[in-house]
């Protein structure tokens, strides 16, 4: 039996994201159903947030080739950056779950992050 193209369009997405593909009678209350031309196809069960968070960190270890503690302290602070842009830091224990996973305290989060907020606010007033 061949693929649907659906399941092959999507499947890049669901993998980055972390979630899974069920068959759409599989799908649950909380599960996205696609369909194609009128008929379900699939359903994607989303991941937890907290799940979603340590998908993002191995996702980023991949990239890097190493373990993120492993980084220099640049390439933290951009990773740092990019967490919070997708927003790791609003899910319960992330600075504490980054923190871990990059080495450092949760204090050298906070100033990464500030360090971040500031850099905005100079580029902000720069432009105005």
């Amino acid at each position: 039996m061949t693929e649907h193209p659906l399941i092959a369009a999507v499947k890049p997405l669901v993998d980055a994201v972390g979630a899974e593909l069920l068959g759409p009678e599989q799908a649950e209350g909380d599960d996205v159903v696609l369909a194609w031309e009128g008929e379900d196809v699939l359903a994607v069960r989303l991941p937890r947030l907290s799940e979603s968070l340590d998908h993002i960190l191995a996702a980023m270890e991949r990239r890097h080739g190493m373990p993120l503690s492993g980084l220099d302290r640049k390439a933290k602070q951009e990773v740092v950056r990019i967490l919070e842009a997708r927003g790791a830091f609003s899910v319960r224990h992330g600075v504490e779950t980054v923190a871990g996973a990059l080495g450092v305290s949760r204090f050298t989060i906070y100033n990464y992050l500030n360090r971040e907020t500031a850099l905005t606010r100079e580029k902000a007033v720069k432009d105005a």
